[in-house]
């Protein structure tokens, strides 16, 4: 079970992951005038570990613009709120305790007590919600920072160095992948996370030393392993975002200025990955060292 968070975490955008195919977090795609650079994240890290690999610096040095998952740049705090209460709460007349159950509500309020959060304030929280919320929370009190991730790091060296940034999808997109999923999906979602939050920072640990390294074949194996137990999970936080997201990178190949496209890493790998669907339109992605 240990596994899971591990793969809630990459899925989500949290942290970034690579399989023993990766031998880099950038991979180089050739355009007839241009280069695309495909980078793979990690969206928190501390802040005496925030120095980006050498690979990261030299695509970014390259690029002329930057695309994300979501353009940071253009993000409404007001906006934010109002998406997640209209995508992230019960309808009325439905709480969190009826969707949980007795059992995995009283073990919610165990995780919660923690970090100061009553149970009972979250009613009409969503499970997937409560999920994010906690995991988010768990980290900043392990120090992890969300400035200091990859992405928050290259948009302000792109804002300061005047290079457009893209995004390949809206915040409200990216929330409704998880608001499709159904109370009882949720529910199992939610119960895992909470199983897994004490032993958050040894797993975090574990993935940073494998990103940085590019050596991570036995992860690579235990997380393939893992998302086969969560199908509809996998296609919608990753497989679906992928096939989306392919005919946009494709076409920034057609364009005259080089581009730097970084998503959570797991959105390269496998069958499903970025890399993979680029074979597949006769390209050749080719790892940067």
């Amino acid at each position: 079970m240990a596994r899971f968070l591990r793969c809630w975490l990459l899925a989500l955008g949290l942290l970034g992951g690579l399989t023993a195919e990766a031998a880099s977090p950038v991979w180089v795609l050739r355009g007839e005038n241009n280069t695309v650079y495909l980078a793979g994240s990690i969206h928190l890290l501390r802040p005496d570990d925030a120095q980006l690999p050498e690979a990261f610096e030299r695509a970014y040095a390259d690029a002329e613009a930057v695309v994300m998952e979501i353009d940071l740049d253009d993000l409404d705090e007001a906006q934010i709120q109002r998406w997640m209460i209209e995508r992230g709460t019960f309808p009325e007349g439905q709480t969190l305790r009826q969707v949980l159950g007795e059992a995995r509500h009283r073990d919610l309020a165990a995780a919660l007590a923690p970090l100061g959060l009553p149970v009972e304030a979250m009613q009409q929280l969503e499970p997937w919600t409560i999920a994010l919320t906690l995991t988010q929370l768990q980290l900043i009190r392990l120090g992890f920072d969300p400035e200091s991730g990859v992405e928050n790091q290259l948009e302000r060296r792109a804002r300061s160095d005047r290079k457009e940034i893209l995004g390949l999808e809206t915040l409200e997109e990216q929330l409704g992948l998880l608001d499709e999923l159904s109370y009882e999906e949720q529910a199992r979602f939610l119960e895992l996370t909470v199983a897994e939050l004490r032993d958050i920072g040894e797993q975090v640990d574990e993935l940073l030393a494998a990103w940085r390294s590019g050596d991570i074949e036995r992860l690579s194996s235990l997380l393939g392993e893992e998302y086969r137990k969560f199908p509809r999970l996998y296609e919608a936080l990753v497989s679906a975002r992928n096939a989306r997201w392919m005919p946009r990178v494709e076409g920034l190949l057609r364009e005259n200025r080089d581009y730097l496209v970084v998503v959570g890493a797991l959105h390269l790998v496998g069958r499903d990955g970025l890399l993979e669907l680029a074979r597949r339109r006769g390209l050749d992605p080719q790892p940067l060292h």
